[in-house]
């Protein structure tokens, strides 16, 4: 059986002073598209409260000119992102007051007599999809299909011709999507190759089941076994969620360029802080000869039984929100069944307020944050890690080893010192050596 995976290439351009204008033409027309979507998704909002989806902005939007300036998947794929925003702010403004919809994109450059003006529009990332693509693959060398506002030359020119170079030993094939990407800080646009490949579905590494356990404080806590568990903190996070809201508030406009480059190196640092955790939580599932992870399925995490929103605390609010659990739990999936490992998504009810070891039911037990202490069996441990467990255990499974009722002669010191491991922007995850307390 063969399993479909998608990798994505990064690759310099060869011939970047010729195709730097269209590129250049291109990215300002995503900007403009994504502008007068904005403005028509800001009016259907305050004159009904309901926010217009992509099919939606597509039908009311595919006949203004603007639309035309890029090709018609490109247009789609701006649309799409538009309204992702959209649905992502409507999600946060319940919790977080100061959650803003989506913002205009623009940039901010002086004239003449030095005033501050809003004129150019950045230079947006532009996606074309297959029918906007045609490659090839010996000369390496894309095509890339212009929006109809463009293409004022004759019919030979009617696409834009990229010859790129990828690392060594990457071999473009089966390309799927091709994302122009304009890299500030060197000035110069970068092309992101989307690949479809087919692999041998692998071997799973072993028949054991590790739990993880999303949270605020301690992002993921993992429970590979009823010998061993892992930590990871969120301190990157939330440390990048208290900066980069104060360095973009010190902006003069919060659309503006600098504001926008803020905007973007955030979103990049928590996707690299996805990705390394999926990364790391996934090799040591293979290390420890684990074939399926249960992730604590968070559907109640923002509402309550009545379907209000959760009160976390005005930080808790920030940190829950600025963090895609969902998002996440995408990458672990996808980078676990490259592995052969199978994710799946488990009730978490009552696995933080349930002692693992005995399984007493009682919300008082979890004394202090970090943690947990049973009254019926005098068990201590982490908080965090106790959830896993129960989690790895599938605790509202009705069979005798979910319920919680385990063997009484477990030691419970992996649970109350388990392993921590912190991020590094340039390595990665790394274990913290010295010895943990309860507290995360």
């Amino acid at each position: 059986m063969m399993l479909e995976v998608h990798r994505t290439h990064r690759a310099n351009i060869l011939n970047h002073s010729q195709v730097e204008e269209p590129l250049d033409r291109h990215g300002w027309s995503a900007s403009k598209l994504w502008n007068v979507a904005n403005y028509h998704s800001r009016e259907v909002w305050e004159e009904t409260g309901e926010i217009p989806d992509h099919g939606d902005l597509k039908d009311e939007l595919k006949v203004y000119p603007k639309y035309k300036g890029l090709h018609s998947q490109s247009s789609q794929r701006v649309l799409e992102e538009l309204a992702e925003a959209f649905n992502s702010w409507y999600g946060k403004r319940k919790s977080d007051s100061r959650a803003n919809p989506p913002g205009y994109r623009k940039r901010n450059y002086y004239d003449n007599n030095g005033r501050r003006v809003h004129e150019e529009h950045p230079r947006s990332t532009v996606t074309w999809k297959q029918n906007g693509i045609r490659h090839d693959t010996k000369n390496n060398r894309v095509r890339l299909s212009k929006g109809a506002n463009h293409k004022e030359h004759p019919k030979a020119w009617e696409y834009i011709l990229v010859e790129y170079e990828t690392r060594p030993g990457v071999e473009v094939e089966n390309l799927q999507q091709v994302r122009a990407v304009y890299d500030r800080a060197n000035e110069r646009w970068e092309l992101h190759l989307v690949c479809k490949d087919e692999i041998e579905t692998p071997t799973a590494p072993g028949t054991k089941t590790a739990g993880v356990d999303l949270g605020i404080c301690n992002f993921a806590a993992v429970a590979y076994s009823t010998e061993e568990a892992d930590l990871y903190p969120g301190n990157r996070l939330k440390q990048d969620g208290y900066y980069f809201p104060k360095e973009i508030s010190k902006c003069d406009d919060s659309g503006g360029e600098t504001a926008t480059r803020l905007h973007h190196k955030w979103s990049e640092r928590r996707t690299h802080f996805f990705h390394s955790l999926a990364k790391h939580i996934v090799e040591r599932c293979v290390e420890k000869r684990v074939g399926r992870i249960n992730v604590g399925r968070l559907a109640g995490v923002r509402e309550d039984e009545n379907g209000e929103s959760k009160n976390w605390g005005r930080h808790g609010n920030l940190d829950l929100h600025g963090w895609a659990f969902d998002r996440f739990t995408s990458i672990l999936t996808y980078k676990a069944k490259v592995e052969g490992i199978e994710v799946v998504e488990v009730s978490e009810r009552n696995t933080s307020k349930t002692c693992c070891v005995c399984g007493r039911e009682d919300d008082n037990q979890r004394v202090e944050r970090g943690l947990y202490v049973c009254e019926e069996c005098d068990a201590a441990f982490n908080a965090d890690v106790n959830g896993a467990e129960n989690i790895r255990l599938e605790l509202n499974r009705s069979n005798s080893e979910s319920s919680g009722q385990v063997s009484g002669d477990r030691s419970t010191g992996w649970l109350a010192q388990p392993g921590v491991y912190l991020h590094d922007l340039s390595r990665g995850f790394q274990p913290r050596r010295e010895v943990v307390d309860c507290k995360p």
